[in-house]
């Protein structure tokens, strides 16, 4: 991860801190994949820590992995599917939807709205989610749906 520099050059190695330009590159080679809980097969890079206003995460599933079908009611996320195919199931009871969305696709989901992801796929799922505001600990955890 690299952090600001005055001329906005990106620099390779440990962040460097410069309060006259604020950015930060996460290089693809220094990314510190970690599992996302335990006994969890997901994936996940935090970003946020770099971030004012908003949380972002990236993640990786891997075939069959299924996330925590949740509601937010205060942030407003954004999916953005960088590589394999996202499955996503959004809305409660008799009224859920279910979408594909393939490399390339972006979500944006309003607060209040249930969902799930997964990778129902044979290929790994990666993708970048970002929510807004950076407020944690707000969801409500629903039942799974298969």
């Amino acid at each position: 991860m690299s952090q600001g520099l005055s001329l906005g050059h990106v620099r390779n190695g440990p962040p460097c801190e410069n309060s006259r330009v604020g950015y930060t590159v996460f290089h693809a080679g220094e990314l510190d994949w970690q599992p996302h809980r335990e006994n969890d097969p997901r994936l996940r890079v935090g970003l946020s820590d770099a971030m004012t206003k908003a949380r972002a995460n990236l993640y990786r599933y891997p075939p069959g992995a299924v996330g925590r079908r949740h509601v937010d009611p205060v942030q407003e996320e954004v999916f953005v599917v960088l590589a394999g195919t996202l499955t996503i199931h959004m809305g409660e009871d008799g009224a859920v939807e279910r979408h594909e969305l393939e490399a390339g696709s972006v979500l944006v989901v309003q607060p209040g709205t249930p969902l799930q992801l997964s990778n129902r796929h044979d290929e790994e799922l990666r993708l970048f989610i970002i929510g807004a505001p950076p407020e944690r600990g707000e969801s409500r955890f629903l039942e799974r749906v298969e």
